[in-house]
């Protein structure tokens, strides 16, 4: 049997705008980013999906996007499972700074070293590799398993914790996964064969 996985980076939120790290702070979702929730949920409605069940991480920004695009889907009950391995990447001590300022701060080449280098953390925080560190087994034991049991699974979460789960489906190296771009509120779809590669790869743009 093979299974279905859409995966959905969530709209954009008011830290997004304003250009800030993020992390696991909680700002909500702004105007935009409740209307890439809704045309998320409308493109994969359009597409005739229904999905078994859902997973998002503790925040609420990806929370409130799965909820919006399940209201579309029309199946606003659907059973979702929240786990904080699949929360945002956690930028420590750069969390809530303006990504100006920190290059002004830190200097240039630090912060890029910090936002693109696969091991490098930022002070108090997590390295790419940290985050996949508890994303990648995360999905390897509660979401993977259902897909191959023949099931189609939606999973709302972050540019960084969506990184792991690709990394993992794709098989995408180090170097790879760390050019890889995730825009706010547009879902990937994957065909899963049994042997847990992706027969199909779709990025759902309008």
């Amino acid at each position: 049997m093979s299974g279905q996985l859409v995966l959905v980076r969530h709209g954009q939120s008011e830290w997004n705008l304003k250009n800030w790290f993020t992390g696991w702070k909680d700002p909500d979702l702004t105007e935009k980013g409740v209307a890439e929730a809704h045309a998320a949920g409308q493109r994969l409605k359009a597409r005739g999906f229904t999905f078994d069940i859902a997973f998002t991480s503790v925040l609420s920004r990806a929370q409130r996007t799965l909820t919006i695009m399940l209201e579309e889907l029309g199946q606003p009950g659907l059973e979702t499972i929240r786990d904080q391995a699949l929360n945002e990447r956690d930028y420590g001590d750069l969390t809530g700074l303006n990504k100006d300022d920190a290059r002004k701060k830190f200097g240039e080449e630090q912060v890029h070293i910090w936002r693109r280098s696969y091991d490098v953390a930022p002070p108090g925080g997590e390295s790419l590799r940290d985050t996949l560190a508890r994303a990648l087994p995360y999905y390897m034991h509660h979401i993977q398993p259902r897909v191959l049991e023949g099931q189609t699974v939606l999973v709302a979460a972050h540019g960084n914790s969506l990184r792991a789960l690709i990394m993992a489906i794709e098989g995408l190296t180090p170097e790879q996964i760390v050019k890889k771009e995730l825009d706010t509120g547009v879902p990937v779809y994957y065909r899963m064969k049994a042997n847990s590669l992706p027969a199909t790869v779709e990025v759902l743009k309008a």
